[in-house]
């Protein structure tokens, strides 16, 4: 597979993380593009280009500042990314804040301390201090408002520059004309001032945010020791690995690629991807993957993968899917929002038009809502209670609040959980977590380890156990098959001394084949050729044929042979009257029973037992804890999943057995028309119809690639314990969209009303504005520190 080009570009006119997610949109909006980062203190940005499409760095050029309008360029491959540069008192916001506080602090003492601000020299002070703070500090708002302006739009920006310049001209022509009563150079300086520290405060909170993402990126060591053909190790970049070169892992390297122990046994620590605490054993033919840590001893590493192909790359795509995803509720915000400046706007030049043309009406009814509220003290002066009113309702307005809302939540959320080892595929993942109301899952692989043995055997007919004929026909009918119960059978036919034959196996169009084509041709999951027929004791001679949810069939030894479930058997004709107890001793134990059999008659039975995992009980009770009703469905016979669903704490009333791949969506289905919400865990192919039908599909850990494919959430972990923690961290992160857009549209609905009738000063607007901004990142921020209160129910565990 072509790996996905990456291309940067230098972006300019970005004030705040508004703008930042602005360009974002902008670039993703371009064809061919499948993910952007956009770095707002490097003013810069990071284009991933779906594989197999050819770059067009042009087209994101044009969107940038013809759709968001921020000027770009392309960066040249050997031009280094921009780096942010070193602490100095002059750079990014900190000039302006630098600027602004020399001078807004003694003029602030000066008119509310020493009591000048009606002193006309100090007037002429006020003018002279501030007009540089307004050219120097405000060149930002006013290249930033009209660039907006260039490409239609308008943003906080116009709001900053339209507000304090008001308050500035205002003022200067009051002061040239020598009209007496108060003057705003100081609000002016102020606004500018204050929400310069508010973006430099939002800049250092976001960077927190975006931390995880930037830990991933520093997981993999830049070098590798590369060993040659004799053995000598050399220290190269780790970018010039390919697949295929052998590597030297010495205890505490990090493992520089994907890769295959060729040599070798060590623990290794996979904590960095997986959240594992325990290190890993691994010895020889063992996955290695990049990042993690080799703790203990020797290894020699098979490169396997590079680049965008390893697992530490895939889920840093996987993040950044998540990050730069846009929830349903975000399409409301961004069509408030797009109307939101110019309605602002608005409501100023309304306000500025009441005070100066009613101004002892609206005198009258500030002062009549004051006793409800709070005394505020009003300009003299019908035209200057217009400017500063005007002003500080364009101030207070906060687009930004709205616009962060949903996406530092989804940043802060999917980079917490990726540090967790769990993996959320976009925005809308976390809005049908918070309307789950069950949890349905798979039982092999799932609440089971997935590691299925052959209990027990009963020969029906067909010879003596002695004779092997049962594990000889059985083994080499379930030698091809991936499937945990043919795997389980191969062993132990190995076990009893009968390797499984290795004879190819011939294609259905082999004229052998006929009797052996399977009666309903939809139900096949798989017909694999081996090549011609064999010879051989064991030859075989009809096609190998899986069945999905049913079993294996063949022609061997002359005989139409097929393994599988006993219900598929009956239906196939196998005649299995007059069963021993067999067969209902094992299943009542939990175990799954399945039949060989040649032709019409029975041979054998199979009792296969897989144990439940660890915390499969501890699972069960903290989701039911969280409110949640657990189902369980599985393909086995129905004793088979009582047995599972009461060693795992789920009621009999939530099981379903006996259920193809297919029965098992249309379960969810069912229960999705009587109004529940499910989530559905699953880690196999047929288990993506049930993922996709499901309202959040979560895959585990070792989960095919169709499942993860289908799967919202997918978890690295090699555990099911992760899931109530990650559906609790996915609540929590709805939770805090939720909290941060009713802030928003709270504050912006109760402050621009406050500011036009007179409540809120420029200053305090200014102070309000910034605060809005921290409060709803930092409200994101709290999910750094989420921790789920683990409570379960008393019921007391079987056998206990």
């Amino acid at each position: 597979m072509a790996e996905a080009a990456t291309v940067q570009f230098r972006v300019t006119g970005m004030t705040c993380q508004g703008c930042a997610r602005a360009a974002t949109q902008a670039i993703q909006s371009v064809p061919g593009v499948a993910g952007a980062s956009v770095d707002l203190a490097g003013n810069c940005a990071t284009v991933r280009w779906a594989p197999g499409t050819a770059p067009n760095p042009q087209a994101v050029v044009d969107a940038l500042q013809r759709g968001a309008g921020f000027p770009a360029s392309v960066l040249a491959a050997d031009q280094p990314k921009p780096a942010e540069p070193k602490w100095s008192p002059l750079a990014g916001w900190r000039f302006n804040l630098v600027v602004g506080l020399t001078v807004t602090v003694p003029l602030l003492l000066g008119e509310w301390v020493f009591g000048w601000g009606l002193e006309r020299w100090f007037q002429w002070l006020c003018f002279a201090a501030v007009l540089p703070v307004q050219v120097l500090c405000g060149a930002r708002f006013y290249r930033g408002a009209w660039l907006q302006l260039r490409a239609g739009s308008a943003n906080m920006d116009t709001l900053v520059a339209l507000g304090s310049t008001t308050a500035f001209l205002y003022s200067t022509v009051a002061l040239l004309a020598g009209w007496p009563g108060h003057l705003y150079f100081v609000e002016a300086a102020a606004i500018l001032t204050l929400i310069s520290l508010g973006h430099w405060l939002e800049a250092r909170a976001s960077a927190r945010a975006a931390s995880a993402l930037e830990a991933l990126l520093d997981l993999a060591p830049p070098t590798a020791r590369r060993l040659d053909s004799g053995g000598t190790d050399t220290t190269v970049p780790a970018a010039e690995l390919k697949v295929g070169d052998r590597v030297l892992l010495k205890p505490g390297d990090r493992v520089p690629t994907d890769g295959e122990v060729l040599e070798g046994q060590s623990a290794v620590d996979e904590a960095m991807l997986t959240g594992e605490s325990m290190p890993v054993e691994k010895a020889s033919g063992a996955r290695l993957y990049a990042g993690t840590v080799n703790q203990s001893g020797r290894l020699v590493l098979r490169v396997t993968a590079t680049g965008e192909a390893t697992a530490l790359r895939q889920i840093m795509a996987a993040v950044e899917r998540a990050q730069n995803s846009r929830a349903n509720i975000q399409r409301l915000v961004d069509r408030v929002s797009g109307v939101f400046v110019p309605i602002v706007v608005l409501v100023a030049m309304a306000t500025a038009l009441w005070w100066g043309l009613a101004f002892d009406r609206a005198q009258a009814v500030h002062h009549g809502l004051s006793g409800w509220l709070w005394h505020a003290t009003l300009p003299t002066s019908p035209w200057a209670a217009a400017a500063i009113h005007a002003a500080a309702v364009l101030i207070v307005a906060c687009p930004c609040a709205m616009g962060l809302a949903t996406p530092i939540a989804i940043m802060v959320g999917a980079n917490v959980a990726a540090r967790r080892g769990i993996l959320i595929r976009d925005g809308q993942a976390l809005e049908k977590s918070g309307r789950l109301t069950g949890v349905v899952f798979d039982k092999t692989g799932t609440l089971t380890r997935g590691q299925v043995e052959v209990a027990a055997v009963e020969e029906i007919q067909g010879g003596n156990r002695a004779d092997g004929v049962l594990a000889r026909l059985a083994g080499t009918l379930a030698r091809p098959s991936n499937h945990p119960l043919s795997l389980a059978v191969v062993q132990w036919a190995r076990a009893q001394g009968r390797e499984p034959s290795s004879a190819p196996l011939p294609s259905p169009s082999d004229p052998r084949w006929r009797d052996a084509k399977p009666t309903n041709a939809a139900d096949v999951r798989r017909s694999q050729p081996f090549g011609s027929a064999g010879k051989g004791p064991d030859e075989v001679s009809g096609a190998w044929t899986e069945l999905r949810g049913q079993g294996v069939q063949a022609r061997l030894e002359g005989r139409l042979v097929r393994l599988g479930s006993l219900a598929w058997l009956r239906e196939c004709g196998v005649r299995l009257d007059g069963l021993s107890k067999f067969a209902d001793n094992w299943t009542d134990k939990g175990a799954t029973v399945i039949g060989l059999g040649a032709e019409h008659d029975l041979l054998g039975l199979f009792a296969l037992r897989d144990s439940l995992k660890p915390h499969a009980w501890d699972v069960v009770q903290r989701l039911t804890a969280q409110g949640q009703r657990v189902y369980l469905v599985t393909g086995d016979h129905t004793r088979t999943a009582a047995a599972v669903a009461q060693a795992a704490g789920i009621a009999a009333a939530n099981v379903l057995a006996d259920a193809k791949p297919e029965r098992k969506a249309d379960f969810i289905a069912a229960r999705q028309q009587a109004g529940e919400r499910l989530a559905f865990v699953g880690d196999g192919i047929n288990d993506a119809p049930a993922l996709e039908q499901a309202d959040l599909g979560i895959a585990v850990s070792r989960a095919s690639d169709v499942a993860r494919e289908a799967a919202d959430l997918v978890l690295l972990r090699s555990d099911i314990e992760a899931i109530p923690e990650a559906i609790g961290l996915a609540q929590a992160t709805l939770r805090t969209i939720k909290q941060n857009l009713f802030w928003a549209f709270f504050y912006n609905a109760a402050a621009v009303p406050l500011a036009a009738l007179g409540f809120l000063s420029p200053i305090v607007c200014a102070a309000a504005m910034g605060a809005s901004d921290l409060l709803v990142i930092g409200n994101a921020l709290r999910l750094r520190r989420w921790r789920q209160c683990i409570t379960t129910s008393q019921v007391p565990r079987p056998g206990r």
